[in-house]
């Protein structure tokens, strides 16, 4: 009785934590969804009418998505993320392959290099990026906002560790009956990665979701924001429109959970995976 106690009260607790984390985006999404004149009208004093519109409208999405050009960034930001997510998995996967299987001269000293480079700032390495970017003739283009966030250390490290546990006798016995270092990666080792290849998927797209200075220093078009590009930039002259701006922030934050959300099992697996079963 005392065990199934605690155990209330503790999930009560986590759901009292959790509603607290979430009360500020659901006023966001709940007022996004009211007219304009209605949406601080029981804010002062804060009252439960806040969080529950009346009167449900779509006009700040309608008018946001089609006749402000935040649909493009919308679809900007999904692009460049999962396009980074595709590229990032093959190159940091066969990276993580390498310095876990294969043996060659300074292989434990460029490992500690590629996951340094994963805690230098990217505030330091911003100009220099520009400058090779700049040179590739790369400037406001897609391949500007996809290509540097491709490789990254922190991923590399998350198939390192997982490939590293791996029995050896496996990749033994495959190189005695003739396979090839890619049949091996392809044939034995991708097929065990699920969970790390989920955790991987949703870093990278974290990553370039959330990515603002690198887009704004890259590009200049209209055509080629990114979401939190725009969301910086939402203009509105003469008046504010806190519905469009809640709109604004509630999709920037909703599409990510909405893909987080599903996957998150996965995610923490391949995040704390430490052993092969």
């Amino acid at each position: 009785m005392k065990t199934w106690l605690t155990a209330t009260l503790i999930h009560i607790l986590y759901c009292a934590i959790g509603f607290l984390f979430l009360l500020p985006l659901w006023w966001a999404l709940a007022s996004s969804l009211r007219p304009l004149n209605d949406i601080f009208r029981d804010t002062s004093p804060f009252t439960w009418r806040a969080l529950v519109p009346d009167k449900l409208t779509f006009d700040a999405y309608r008018s946001i998505l089609f006749e402000k050009g935040f649909g493009r960034a919308v679809f900007n930001s999904l692009f460049v993320a999962f396009a980074t997510v595709l590229g990032g998995l093959a190159v940091n996967s066969l990276a993580g392959f390498a310095f876990a299987i294969l043996r060659f001269p300074g292989r434990n000293a460029l490992f500690g290099v590629t996951v340094l480079t994963f805690l230098v700032p990217f505030e330091a390495i911003s100009i220099p990026l520009y400058a090779v970017v700049r040179s590739l003739g790369w400037l406001d283009t897609y391949l500007a906002l996809i290509v540097p966030g491709v490789a990254n250390g922190i991923v590399i490290f998350l198939f390192r560790q997982f490939f590293a546990q791996v029995p050896r006798e496996l990749v033994d016995a495959a190189r005695i009956d003739g396979a090839s270092w890619l049949t091996i990666f392809f044939r034995i080792y991708l097929p065990l990665s699920k969970p790390v290849i989920v955790s991987a998927a949703l870093l990278i797209f974290l990553f370039q979701w959330e990515s603002f200075l690198w887009p704004l220093i890259a590009t200049r078009s209209e055509g080629l924001k990114v979401i939190q590009v725009a969301l910086a930039g939402f203009e509105q002259r003469y008046q504010t429109l806190w519905n469009e701006l809640f709109a604004a922030a509630s999709l920037a934050a909703l599409i990510p959970l909405l893909i987080l959300l599903p996957l998150q099992r996965f995610y923490v697996q391949g995040v704390t995976a430490g052993g092969f079963k």
